[in-house]
């Protein structure tokens, strides 16, 4: 609407003053008309009562006395020049003497023998003024030219310039008010329109898979509203019902992806568990003097194998079942240095920016958080020949940042993505659950989990938890 009143006040006020000039032209021109033929009247008058020949050499003889009364009544200033473009004659004495209107140009004289209607217009712009020259011949009693008349003509526009200004700024009142009528009802109307669109953006906004998202119900809508609202609602519950099968599906898929890492991670220790036992079957002789030991080293490896079925139902367990939190204030210093006080590599190192930092957290939760990092760093680091990890503690405002930096492999850029998924490992040993139960924990306390890495040179773990209340 603003725009449309912009486009037609401007389009208004370019054919407004198109108009006004227009209008100015036509009466110039009819101005100029009218006055060259009284004069052509007063001069035909002035022939038939003459008592000279009438011929060309007489004209100044002619009109010597009759130019001047004809330009008083008349109030015009003309003059008259023979077939060849001489001046004969001119009701402005001045002229005479200008060497300029002595003569006439020959292309005033071409234009003139070319034109219809006997009459020739020469339009000129002077000191900033436009300016006419009509041209027309003189004619004796037998319609044979006898001289050439020039009536020179000053447009004079300034009364017109002064009522096109006056009308325009009329105008620019008026458009003025129409402009400021036009955003303010262009400002209510949107913010009608748009009324029922806002409240459909922000339910928009706050869809989320993860919870009941809240139907629209408006009052009174327009159609297209109402067809959109319809939209959005039956949007809500197809999302709805696909969210229920989807967590159905990741339940039962995780379910079994579990349940074939468990079976496949089993399979593994009873193998050499059933070779163990058929060995020792096919070789078992009471009256061997070494029985003893061969029972001893038998007994020994079905428990090795049987310590690791074990540990694996343990590592499951945990991942699978999160203990619930026991939250405490403890020093997250002290905690940390008795969580690595297990290790007896001597590459590990611990630096800690202040003596004590008290948090509220799980003890149990933290130290599990800790050892996982250090082990999966420990695993990067065998084959360095100078192998270096440094375990490192400091606070940041209401939060704790706890750093395990290693000089080992790294991990490549095709593996970043994949590093917190459960059952992901790159090494030969182990079932990948330990950098996902450390995500788990960190997810528990709404914190933060990140890596940085670089093959070949290392990688730091950086784990950020709130304090806590």
């Amino acid at each position: 609407m603003i725009l449309l009143v912009l486009i037609a006040s401007v389009l208004i006020f370019a054919v407004t003053i198109y108009q006004y000039r227009e209008q100015a032209k036509d009466y110039h021109r009819a101005k100029l008309e009218r006055k060259e033929l009284q004069i052509k009247q007063s001069i035909d008058n002035v022939i038939r009562a003459t008592s000279y020949e009438v011929r060309t050499d007489n004209v100044p003889h002619i009109f010597r006395e009759e130019i001047y009364r004809i330009s008083d009544v008349l109030n015009v200033s003309f003059n008259m020049y023979d077939l060849k473009g001489h001046l004969l004659i001119s009701s402005s004495p001045r002229l005479e003497n200008d060497s300029i209107a002595q003569q006439l140009d020959a292309q005033i004289l071409d234009g003139l023998k070319l034109a219809k209607d006997e009459r020739y217009v020469e339009k000129l712009v002077a000191a900033g003024d436009n300016y006419q020259a009509a041209y027309r011949y003189i004619t004796d009693t037998r319609f044979k030219p006898i001289a050439i008349l020039n009536l020179p003509y000053y447009e004079d526009n300034s009364f017109t310039n002064k009522e096109l200004k006056e009308f325009l700024g009329r105008l620019s009142l008026v458009y003025i008010l129409m402009f400021a009528l036009a955003i303010a009802l262009a400002y209510f109307i949107s913010k009608y329109i748009t009324r029922s669109l806002k409240t459909i953006s922000d339910l928009l906004n706050r869809t989320n898979l993860a919870q009941r998202n809240q139907k629209i119900y408006l009052d009174r809508p327009s159609g297209e509203i109402a067809s959109l609202v319809a939209a959005y609602n039956g949007m809500i519950d197809e999302l709805e019902e696909s969210a229920v099968k989807l967590a159905r599906s990741e339940r039962e898929q995780a379910w079994r992806e579990m349940a074939k890492q468990v079976a496949h991670e089993i399979k593994n220790p009873l193998t050499p568990m059933r070779l163990t036992v058929q060995s020792f079957q096919r070789k078992f002789d009471p009256d061997d003097p070494k029985m003893a030991e061969k029972m001893a080293d038998f007994s020994e490896s079905l428990i090795q194998q049987i310590d690791t079925m074990s540990n694996i139902a343990s590592a499951f367990s945990n991942f699978a079942h999160m203990p619930v939190q026991k939250n405490e204030s403890l020093d997250v210093v002290e905690v940390v240095k008795r969580a690595l006080d297990i290790f007896t590599e001597d590459c590990i190192h611990f630096r800690a920016g202040s003596d004590s930092i008290w948090a509220h957290m799980d003890r149990t939760q933290l130290i599990r958080v800790v050892t996982n990092l250090v082990k999966n760093a420990l695993q990067a680091v065998p084959e360095v020949s100078d192998p270096y990890i440094l375990v490192s503690v400091n606070e940041e405002a209401e939060s704790v940042k706890i750093q395990v930096a290693d000089n080992g492999i790294g991990i490549e850029d095709d593996n970043r993505e994949k590093v917190f998924e459960p059952k992901f490992t790159t090494k030969t040993s182990g079932m990948g659950l330990g950098l996902g139960m450390v995500k788990n924990i960190v997810d528990s306390y709404q914190g933060q989990i990140d890596f940085t890495s670089q093959p070949g040179k290392g990688t730091v773990f950086t784990v950020i938890l709130p304090k806590g209340s």
